[in-house]
């Protein structure tokens, strides 16, 4: 049996979808697990636009906050809050790394990408999310893995860095999200440059 943990990416987009859209979610997502709140924004180097075959690369920074448990409230979480990030430059140890460039093929209306993303947590721990993606309009459902990934040092005579999760190790990715394209004339006029993201997703562990 998986529980989940939720993290409620809570924006305006996402009240628009959710509602009628949470069966995109796989079922085992839903119950139990802790939540938090994500803000964030994603830059698109070039963006998508209205080739449904376009190829596109993107980066994303964002900060989980206001966590706690579905059921028991903040305390049941820990009070731990988090920074996710796919595709920037991160410190860790004093280091720069450069993580992977998630990547997408579609348009502003349908498409896939895919990418890691990492979370730092407030512990101290870490989750590395290898995940994918595929979205129909405003949706965007998510699916993928806690595990490792490889990062090269901004400094190329520095060697590379494996980081590893020590938080939800092994667990299964699912979720539902939106992006919020602050120009919606850039889908038909040169792609999207930037987009928030919200919505939400879980992270489950066998028990």
């Amino acid at each position: 049996m998986r529980k989940y943990t939720r993290l409620s990416l809570v924006a305006g987009a996402a009240a628009a979808i959710i509602g009628g859209a949470m069966s995109a979610v796989p079922s085992s997502a839903a119950p139990g697990g802790g939540e938090c709140e994500l803000s964030g924004t994603a830059n698109f180097h070039p963006g998508p636009a209205a080739d449904p075959a376009g190829k596109f690369a993107y980066d994303f920074a964002g900060t989980l906050t206001n966590c706690g448990d579905s059921t028991s409230g903040p305390t049941g979480f820990g009070g731990t809050t988090g920074t996710i990030s796919a595709g920037q430059v991160i410190t860790i140890g004093g280091v720069k790394y450069q993580e992977p460039p998630a990547t997408g093929t579609g348009s502003c209306a349908t498409g896939d990408t895919a990418g890691t993303a990492i979370v730092q947590w407030s512990d101290k721990t870490t989750t590395v999310i290898n995940y994918t993606t595929t979205s129909v309009l405003a949706g965007v459902a998510l699916q993928g893995d806690a595990g490792s990934v490889t990062l090269k040092a901004v400094d190329p005579t520095l060697p590379d860095l494996t980081v590893t999760s020590t938080k939800y190790a092994g667990a299964g990715a699912a979720g539902l999200l939106a992006f919020e394209v602050t120009d919606p004339t850039q889908c038909t006029a040169g792609g999207v440059t930037s987009a928030g993201i919200d919505g939400v997703t879980g992270l489950g562990t066998t028990s």
